[in-house]
């Protein structure tokens, strides 16, 4: 106390006790706060010098008040106003802030935002080593709003949207919703206007609610995440739709609704199979759609799902879900929705829209039951058809389509060939199977009934010669240099986990395939296929251990389809969990099958889940490689259960021992294979 006495001394021997206000030159008009008169004096200081002070104290609060002013460079919790203040050499920490009537700054109506210039007085001291103001009181802040020039161009949302990267433009329309990036801070949010909707980022969305009607210039823009612009490049993607570097130049602070004229009626299907080369991002639909709230270990997640309960994508959050909690009273019913694909995760497997619901309205949705028949053929009838086969898939078709969700039963399938040279349809005990047979084009006509309801479709199919591709063995692509392009023939026997792709086999050998997920739709375990890529050791380059054989990226050249036995004669039956444990990561073993006999345990914790595989007297285990035990989801039939299992070593992310990958489960003699990627 004593020293802290001697610094405040020191203070008020430099300082003048002053009623806490901007310096007089400051051309800017506040918004005053009206401070308690046993308040009313403090010492107004630099914040160079409140930083010395709060150095000086440690991390005991000072026993008076100082008082700052500057710019907000940044804030950092919503909620309590959490921020930084600088005056443009140095900067402070302000850990909460309120008014001078103790409203926390989340309630305040109005509130000093990133760029605004502030006044506050609070305590001072250091939090980890580093100085902060709390118990931090606005006196008084100035919304400073940069001036567009004649460079900014006043337009449409539409003609934004048509925009050039760079351009800069000012758009007028209503605040339709905000969205939040962690800690629930406000980041953007999308304008609707009577032409169409763009999503603007940036920090007035801490300025702005849902329907207030808006002016603003900013930059147009396609964003994509750093680390995922490779890959959105490889797939054609553009990015984000958006304005960044929003300047918030009028705000009427009214709570209107957004115009919905312009706004396309559409499907979840519809929208999930739209090309991504497609410029929809951040535009505005409306369909109908089955909310879907799956709680994890720590977070949940909500999807938006076409009213075939499949079909469908999750909702972009950066908190854990928890920013959609409204959706809660919409789980499980299909709603009225007008949602929003705000961008693509894009991954080396491909790219995937992720959804924004801008509003959501319980209408209580009956299925029309005379829609049925077409129902069934757009959900399941047209889906099973590629245009083009070079070989006979020998493909079941569908015959009857039920859904419990909507309410009906017993739609049937019926198909039609227009040229039996080409395409002919074989019926065998009650299965309809699709053959091709010459080359040409035919017509299949599909047609579906229910009750007294018809609907009829086409689809028009081309048969190739079948192509014959140059091939090594197996074997051979592993004894290939790391960057060898190869090409194999085998049989798809797995699903890879955790990674696009699966594994081939023929009788050489067995390895690892990345590919996108486009790619796979077109296979299913026991395929033959004919595949090529990059022979690789995926692993950091500064690492030492052997890594993760795969034929990486690759293209399925074609599939010539069947439902092959895939050959088990090279896998290792002799090794035991305990060595699988312990085996040298310096040293290859990813080409390898290994047979087990083993128990599956899972363990959930609050965040996490994990899956391992023990041996039978529960001593040694290996762990299996996933994102989530959730993964392996089609095990939890086996759990505590002693099953024999075909085992694929892997070490994707580079550590230093090596995790498994089930290739199969065998249980009273019936064999499951991994089917992850392909369900």
């Amino acid at each position: 106390m004593k020293k802290i006495f001697l610094i405040l001394c020191l203070l008020l021997s430099v300082f003048t006790i002053t009623s806490c206000k901007d310096d007089e030159n400051d051309k800017v008009e506040e918004t005053p706060i009206e401070t308690p008169k046993e308040k009313a004096n403090y010492i107004k200081v630099g914040i160079a010098d409140a930083i010395m002070m709060a150095n000086q104290v440690g991390e005991t609060l000072t026993e008076i008040n100082l008082c700052i002013s500057g710019t907000i460079s940044s804030v950092s919790n919503v909620e309590f106003g959490n921020m930084v203040v600088s005056d443009g050499v140095d900067s402070i920490n302000i850990y909460g802030l309120c008014d001078a009537n103790g409203t926390q700054y989340n309630n305040l109506e109005d509130k000093p935002v990133k760029g605004d210039k502030i006044t506050l007085y609070g305590k001072v001291h250091t939090f980890n080593g580093v100085p902060e103001f709390k118990e931090a009181v606005i006196v008084s802040f100035t919304h400073v709003t940069p001036e567009v020039d004649d460079t900014y161009q006043e337009v449409t949302i539409k003609q934004a949207r048509e925009a050039n990267v760079g351009d800069k433009l000012v758009i007028s329309g209503v605040v339709a919703k905000i969205t939040y990036a962690f800690g629930h801070v406000p980041n953007g949010f999308y304008v609707v206007d009577e032409t169409e909707s763009i999503y603007v980022y940036g920090d007035d969305a801490q300025r702005v609610s849902v329907g207030n009607t808006v002016k603003l210039g900013g930059t147009k823009d396609y964003y994509v995440l750093e680390k995922e612009q490779n890959n959105a490049l490889k797939y054609g993607y553009k990015g984000c739709c958006q304005l960044k570097d929003s300047i918030l130049l009028e705000n009427e602070a009214t709570e209107s609704e957004f115009n919905k004229d312009w706004i396309t009626e559409s499907t979840v299907k519809s929208i999930i199979d739209t090309p991504v080369t497609e410029n929809i991002t951040t535009t505005i639909f409306k369909v109908n759609a089955l909310i879907k709230k799956v709680p994890g270990s720590g977070f949940t997640n909500y999807y938006i799902e076409d009213i075939d309960g499949e079909t469908g994508s999750y909702v972009y959050t950066a908190n854990n879900g928890s920013d959609f909690e409204w959706l809660d009273e919409f789980d499980g019913k299909i709603c009225t929705v007008y949602l929003s694909p705000i961008n693509c995760k894009s991954t080396s497997s491909g790219c995937n829209w992720r959804f924004i619901p801008i509003l959501v309205i319980d209408e209580k949705y009956q299925f029309d039951l005379k829609d049925a028949p077409d129902y069934a053929i757009t959900y399941k009838g047209l889906d099973q058809f590629k245009k083009i086969y070079s070989s006979d898939p020998a493909l079941e078709l569908v015959t009857t389509v039920s859904s419990e969700l909507l309410g009906f039963d017993g739609v049937t399938l019926e198909y039609q060939s227009s040229n039996t040279d080409v395409i002919y349809l074989e019926t065998t005990e009650d299965k309809v199977i699709f053959h091709t047979k010459s080359i040409g084009t035919a017509t299949v006509t599909i047609t579906a009934k229910y009750q007294d309801y018809t609907a009829v479709k086409e689809v028009s199919i081309e048969v190739t010669d079948k192509i014959e591709y140059e091939t090594i063995s197996i074997a051979d692509a592993i004894a290939s240099s790391d960057d060898t392009q190869v090409t194999i023939k085998g049989i798809v026997v797995s699903s890879l986990v955790n990674q696009s792709g699966f594994y081939i086999s023929d009788d050489t050998g067995i390895i690892a395939v990345t590919c996108s997920a486009e790619q796979l739709e077109d296979i299913s375990l026991g395929n033959m296929v004919v595949v090529t890529g990059t022979r690789i050791h995926r692993k950091d380059a500064d690492k030492t251990h052997a890594g993760q054989s795969v034929i990486d990226q690759a293209t399925i050249l074609t599939n010539y389809y069947g439902s092959h036995e895939y050959s088990t004669e090279l896998f290792n039956t002799k090794t035991s969990i305990a060595e699988l444990y312990s085996l040298d990561v310096n040293t290859d073993y990813t080409t390898t099958i290994y047979v087990v006999t083993g128990v599956v345990k899972i363990t959930t914790g609050q965040y996490s889940s994990n899956i391992d595989i023990y041996d039978v007297e529960g001593k040694n285990k290996i762990g299996l490689y996933c994102s989530s035990a959730k993964q392996y989801s089609w095990l939890e039939d086996y759990v505590g259960q002693e099953v024999v299992l075909e085992i694929a070593m892997c070490n994707w992310n580079n550590k230093t021992y090596y995790r498994g990958c089930v290739i199969s489960v065998t249980c009273d003699g019936v064999k499951t294979n991994n089917n992850l990627n392909f369900q």
